[in-house]
């Protein structure tokens, strides 16, 4: 005990003049005449009251005095010293005493320590107290202090009962013990019903969090809450909490089960779910109803946009964005197609209408198909997979293509003028660089169709001081790679080897490998030419790139991802994977160009594809074989030879028709069909005359000096009234113009605050990148949720708030505000 007085007296003497000592139990009178206080008398009291007040009041009145007794206190009638005692400090010795002086706490919380002893005997707890407390502590503060120290939270009630939901999710309790081995449950839940208006008979942690979101889900379908509109505010606070998220989810599925969630939705229209996010299972609803629903084309494709844009905000959105993507993509290619006019009168007509309208439903098929594949969710998106499998290659790919067909059969020669033939690459795109003694680059992605490439061009505009257009180019007849690539080669003729190997010369030089193709690219450019491949480049430093840049006019850059992915039997079905990774990959080596200081750059292909994800059917193969006097090379959509029979299903061309050199002939099956090749994959070919094979596109890039990207602007829609009269606020949020290459999306955060700017509400993640030119598709409704802390502000202005995040910081500043007046009525208070 002697140890713990001199620093207890000490930390006394900080605060008070006079400090009063009862020994009640006569054992500390040595303790008392052994203390030396520097500065501080010490004073016997023996029926020398009287004397001794008036010493330390009138004689000494700025000195400093440790009174000691030996004996009890006297009665309050019976104490001279009793106003000067209570005016200034008691010295206790007994351990609640100890403990008070150690966190210089005052003697009013004697029985608050008293009645929290357990608390108080760790040394470790008081510590944390200490570091907590502060001098105008109330005793209501101090118990939410501690509560705080044993929940190992700081002392809010919202983050005490993170902490205790956190434990609850890990299986764990022993916070929660320890707060009631403290005596401080019934003041938890005292919090707990002040709060949220929870008061069960018995209450549990696990009890609150089955009534949390029993309550939240009720206030929203319109069921009996027993908790207040506070709870749901704490809900989604807690739910959008990045640090939370693995203890909501846990706590969320096994209350989804207590509370037979799953029937429940069974009954609902998904319509009514859409701003809810407190189960798992709602997303589940919702996606299972909204499959049914473009299945049947009973939903058109804006309204199922503004429905994923809609759940674009719940917490499971990551979980199926795939599958929510699909829908989308799905939603969009039927009614896509539902409107698409597939008659061709021309060539030229045909191609330039590909390039405007058409592509966009292979462009859908393949996103569709893309998402579908990541989702793994067959059997939810079956019916809808089997729709547009059916639609794509029955009512689009073939009946497109059989339309052209009747094109092609009238051609005497293979030109689609004013369409430029792929082999005229050289003089039309890159000589006019080269004549302006302009450098230029050009990447040539293998089997980059032109719905690709129009992708791409979208992805190069939208980054910023990047300007980009597109033109569709004819390809080489048949579309396979060797000609396609000598096509884009410096040359005057094309020749094909009359031999099974298929190669293709440009003025007699083999245009078959790298090695190849750098030397008929430094022929015809003395001033330096070089050719590389994509991984080649994509691993040279900036600088190693700068010097090839420097000693050279003219690029080529060969990059082949596409076309190696689906030439592969085994990896054609990843073909659409391997057409998303390539044009991530092309947007690597465009930048990593344009950092070297390459400003002009041209992206091309030598062929298209026909991709389709089913199993062909037999239907799709051709019912005959070429035959002739020589059969040189076979593939799934042509074969080369000389003498080749006329056959039904087979187009016979000349090589000269096709702007080839030499005694060649080539057939190709009509339409879509493919020729049977052993060995070899079908759902990926090339090689033959259909559009998605022939139309390529040709992307022309150049870096810009000054910035050309805005952000959409976005409004608040203002209700009939200013007036907010109830718990929950529903908001119209407008973007001003659709998200386009140039105008891009702005994400936001949204809130209600008080004039001080304290959040009343709960807060919102807003991402406005809605693509419809339609205005009433880029609304987009949010609901508010007042805290009780709004509850103070009746009859005061408010504001609903946007704020954009501060570029490279963690700071937000506002972009627009919107002011409200708070009128609620006294109705508003009761929770039944």
């Amino acid at each position: 005990m002697s140890e713990q007085i001199l620093p207890a007296l000490k930390r006394h003497f900080d605060r008070h003049r006079i400090i009063f000592w009862y020994d009640t139990k006569k054992e500390l009178r040595a303790d008392f005449d052994a203390l030396e206080l520097p500065g501080i008398e010490k004073v016997f009291l023996d029926n020398n009251e009287f004397a001794v007040k008036y010493r330390i009041l009138r004689e000494q009145p700025e000195q400093k005095f440790l009174i000691y007794k030996e004996g009890p206190q006297p009665e309050d009638l019976h104490n001279w010293l009793l106003d000067v005692q209570l005016a200034h400090g008691e010295f206790r010795t007994d351990q609640i005493g100890l403990w008070l002086s150690e966190l210089e706490l005052g003697p009013e919380f004697s029985g608050l320590a008293q009645e929290h002893a357990e608390f108080f005997q760790a040394a470790k707890r008081r510590e944390s107290l200490g570091k907590k407390l502060k001098k105008d502590d109330t005793a209501g503060l101090l118990r939410l202090k501690m509560l705080a120290v044993c929940a190992a939270a700081e002392p809010r009630v919202d983050e005490i009962l993170e902490t205790l939901l956190a434990e609850l999710a890990d299986g764990k309790e022993e916070k929660i013990r320890l707060i009631e081995r403290c005596g401080l449950g019934p003041f938890l839940w005292e919090k707990l019903k002040r709060f949220y208006g929870y008061s069960p008979e018995k209450a549990t942690v696990r009890d609150f969090v089955i009534e949390l979101f029993k309550s939240c889900y009720a206030m929203q379908t319109d069921g009996e809450a027993r908790l207040s509109t506070e709870a749901l505010v704490f809900l989604r606070r807690w739910k959008d909490n990045v640090r939370h998220q693995g203890n909501f989810e846990t706590l969320s599925a096994d209350c989804a089960g207590i509370l037979n969630i799953e029937k429940d939705l069974q009954k609902r229209d998904y319509k009514r779910l859409v701003e809810l996010d407190y189960f798992e299972l709602i997303d589940k609803k919702i996606l299972s109803d909204l499959v049914k629903e473009v299945s049947a084309q009973a939903i058109s494709a804006g309204d199922c946009a503004l429905v994923v844009r809609q759940r674009r905000q719940s917490h499971w959105y990551t979980g199926f964005q795939d599958i929510y993507g699909a829908l989308e993509t799905g939603a969009q290619f039927l009614n896509s197609l539902n409107e698409m006019d597939l008659t061709i009168n021309s060539p030229a007509e045909g191609v330039q209408r590909y390039a405007r309208t058409w592509y966009r439903i292979d462009q859908l098929y393949r996103k569709f198909t893309f998402h579908v594949r990541r989702s793994g969710q067959s059997t939810l998106l079956g019916p809808l997979v089997d729709l547009i499998e059916n639609h794509y290659s029955n009512s689009y790919l073939l009946k497109l293509n059989n339309a052209w067909q009747e094109c092609i059969d009238n051609l005497k020669v293979w030109d689609a003028s004013p369409i430029p033939l792929q082999n005229s690459f050289y003089s039309k795109w890159v000589d006019p660089f080269l004549k302006k003694d302009r450098k230029v680059c050009v990447i040539i992605s293998d089997a980059m169709r032109y719905e690709i490439g129009e992708e791409l061009l979208g992805l190069v505009r939208q980054e910023d001081r990047y300007e980009a257009n597109i033109e569709p180019a004819l390809s080489m007849l048949p579309s396979y790679t060797q000609l396609g690539m000598a096509a884009l080669l410096p040359h005057k003729e094309l020749s094909v080897a009359e031999d099974e190997s298929g190669t293709v010369f440009a003025d007699g030089m083999s245009t078959q490998g790298l090695v190849n193709r750098n030397k008929i690219l430094q022929q015809n450019n003395p001033d330096g030419a070089r050719a590389l491949k994509a991984d080649e480049f994509l691993k040279m430093q900036r600088d190693e790139f700068r010097d090839i840049l420097r000693s050279t006019n003219i690029v080529y850059i060969y990059h082949d991802l596409i076309d190696g992915t689906g030439h592969t039997r085994e990896s054609e079905e990843r073909t659409f994977e391997a057409a998303q990774e390539a044009l991530q990959e092309l947007m690597r080596i465009i930048k990593k160009l344009t950092a070297a200081n390459a400003s002009n750059l041209l992206v091309t292909a030598d062929h298209g594809f026909i991709y389709q994800n089913r199993e062909i059917d037999e239907s799709d193969f051709s019912t005959v074989a070429a035959q002739g006097q020589k059969v040189l090379y076979r593939d799934r959509r042509f074969v080369l030879g000389q003498g080749l029979q006329d056959q039904p299903g087979l187009t016979t061309f000349k090589s000269e028709t096709l702007q080839i050199k030499g005694k060649i002939e080539i057939q190709i099956p009509k339409s879509i069909n493919r020729l049977r090749l052993k060995g070899s994959g079908s759902r990926f070919v090339h090689g033959g005359a259909s559009l998605q094979e022939v139309v390529i596109p040709v992307v022309q890039i150049n870096k810009k000096r000054t910035s050309d990207i805005s952000l959409v602007g976005v409004d608040i829609l203002r209700g009939s009234s200013e007036v907010i009269t109830t718990g929950q606020l529903s908001v119209a949020f407008y973007q001003d113009q659709a998200v386009g290459d140039k105008v891009q999306a702005r994400l936001l955060r949204a809130g209600i605050y008080s004039k001080a700017g304290e959040l009343i509400s709960d807060q919102h993640e807003l991402t406005f990148d809605l693509v419809s030119d339609n205005p009433r598709e880029r609304e987009l409704r949010v609901r508010f949720v007042l805290s009780r802390s709004a509850d103070d502000l009746n009859g005061q202005e408010v504001y609903l708030r946007l704020e954009e995040s501060v570029s490279g910081t963690s700071h937000f500043s506002e972009y627009k505000s919107s002011k409200y007046l708070m009128r609620r009525s006294f109705a508003g208070d009761f929770d039944f």
